[in-house]
Parts: structure tokens; C-alpha cells; sequence
């Protein structure tokens, strides 16, 4: 009876251990999968798979100064993507926040007013940055502008980015049906591998979006097209039709939108 009793609680610690280890790794993967860090992985892997190898082969030179630069490689590989691995994980280990449901009955609306404006400032080559909160809080960004805590409306945001106001040249932040401020600067991002026509504009979005889990519209000025940016990636040249599809998804927390190709996919194509 003793016996049974030892094995039904190994049984127990085997699947608890299990389950905790599949759960461990499955946040890692979904961690990983939330960002742009894939790059990081398939390096690492390239350089472990050339590690095995030369064991196999018994390379001892090559396997010796494998043994010797794995910790160095691992820590620079770390500092490159550092961004990349802190919004993923931030985003992966904390606690998401949902939308109030007073906000989630007037969220449609909201929406159709911001695309509104950036439709009329799509057509007059009018650049624009709207820059949308989520979990994570902002206050350095609005700080850093004029505070309004104005009604949201079309008008108001036509007018903000009119080239006759001072404010134009900043972003606006808007959270629910407030614009909380206008005239706002944005990190910009230090990533190298983007389209080298992007302006100031387009770092700036990637830039709040790499440090935060803010949601950005950008309008370029010089051709128009409509970005979004979020989860430190940017999503090039999409309709209002697309924006106004993506934009509930992201503002409850549904981390992947299927169907809208990322910058670097764009340029693949190109």
C-alpha cells in the first residue's frame, strides 16, 4: 500500500512538473512570437547548430573558442534586440488591462472620428502622429506637450495639425473620447533596418511603440499613406478601411491582427 502511495505521488510531481515546465515554455514562445526578435533566435540557433557540428566533427579549436564567445555573443545579442526583448516580455509577463465597458459602447464611434480626420489630412498631404494609450501610462509623452483634455472631434484634430498652429509639429495623445494633449514629442527609434524614407515622423511612432504598448497612427507628409504602428513594428500604407478593422482588435488587448503585412515584409516584396 506504501508502495502505491509513493508512486501515485511521483505520478502527481512528474505532471505538475510537466505542466508547469509546458506552461513556462509556451509564454516564452508567445513572448517571443509577440515581437520582432525572431532575428535574435534564428542567430542564436545558426551558431549553436555550427557548435554542434564541430563537436560532432571533434573541431576542438573551433569548439574551444565556441566555449569562449558563447557568453560574450549571448550578451551582445541581448544589448542589440534590448528593446525588442523588453516590450515583448513586458507585454508577456504583465497583466493585460481591458477596456471599461462605458468606453467599449462608444468605442465605434470614436474610431470613425479619428479615421474621419485622417482621411480629410490623407488627402492634403497633411502629416499627423495620434498616438493611442494602452496599459502602459504615458505621462512623460504628455508632459512633454500642451495639455488640452478637449472633446474629441474631426475638427479639433484638423486643426491641430494645420500648419498655421503651433502645435502641429508634435503628436497628439488620445485616450478614449478626450484628446489629454497635443504638441508631444516621441523617442525615436534607434532601429537601422527600416525603410530609409522614413522621416522623423515614422521613428517617433516605432520609437513610443518599442518603449510602450501605445497604438500610433502616422500620416506622412510627403506621400500621404497611412501607418500603424504598435508592438514595435510598423505597418505601412493601409487604407481607413483596414485601420478602422485593426484598431477594436488592439484596443482589447488582441495582441495579432492576421492579414496586414509588416514593414520588412513590404520591402521583401519590393
Amino acid at each position: 500500500m506504501l508502495n502505491f502511495d509513493s508512486q501515485v505521488i511521483t505520478i502527481i510531481k512528474a505532471i505538475v512538473q510537466i505542466s508547469f515546465l509546458t506552461w513556462l515554455f509556451y509564454q516564452f514562445y508567445m513572448a517571443l512570437d509577440r515581437s520582432r526578435i525572431q532575428r535574435m533566435v534564428k542567430m542564436m540557433g545558426a551558431a549553436f547548430a555550427i557548435f554542434i557540428i564541430c563537436y560532432v566533427f571533434k573541431l576542438e579549436v573551433l569548439v574551444k573558442l565556441f566555449e569562449l564567445l558563447a557568453i560574450p555573443y549571448i550578451i551582445f545579442l541581448c544589448l542589440i534586440f534590448q528593446s525588442e526583448l523588453r516590450r515583448s516580455f513586458a507585454g508577456g509577463w504583465l497583466s493585460k488591462s481591458r477596456l471599461k465597458l462605458t468606453t467599449l459602447a462608444t468605442i465605434s464611434d470614436q474610431i470613425d472620428i479619428i479615421l474621419s480626420a485622417c482621411g480629410a489630412l490623407k488627402d492634403i498631404r497633411r502629416g499627423a502622429l495620434i498616438v493611442f494609450p494602452r496599459k502602459d501610462a504615458l505621462t512623460s509623452v504628455i508632459n512633454s506637450g500642451t495639455t488640452l483634455d478637449a472633446q474629441l472631434s474631426s475638427q479639433l484634430i484638423l486643426t491641430v495639425f494645420d500648419h498655421d498652429t503651433p502645435l502641429h509639429d508634435g503628436a497628439i495623445v488620445v485616450s478614449g473620447d478626450k484628446i489629454i494633449a497635443a504638441g508631444c514629442y516621441l523617442p525615436l527609434s534607434e532601429q537601422t533596418d527600416i525603410k530609409k524614407t522614413f522621416g522623423t515622423r515614422h521613428r517617433a511612432a516605432l520609437g513610443i511603440c518599442e518603449e510602450t504598448d501605445a497604438i500610433v497612427i502616422v500620416i506622412s507628409e510627403e506621400t500621404g499613406a497611412l501607418t500603424l504602428a504598435y508592438n514595435a513594428g510598423l505597418y505601412y500604407d493601409l487604407s481607413t478601411a483596414e485601420i478602422r478593422r485593426i484598431l477594436p482588435a488592439l484596443f482589447s488587448n488582441q495582441e495579432f491582427v492576421n492579414g496586414y503585412e509588416t514593414e520588412e515584409a513590404i520591402d521583401d516584396q519590393k
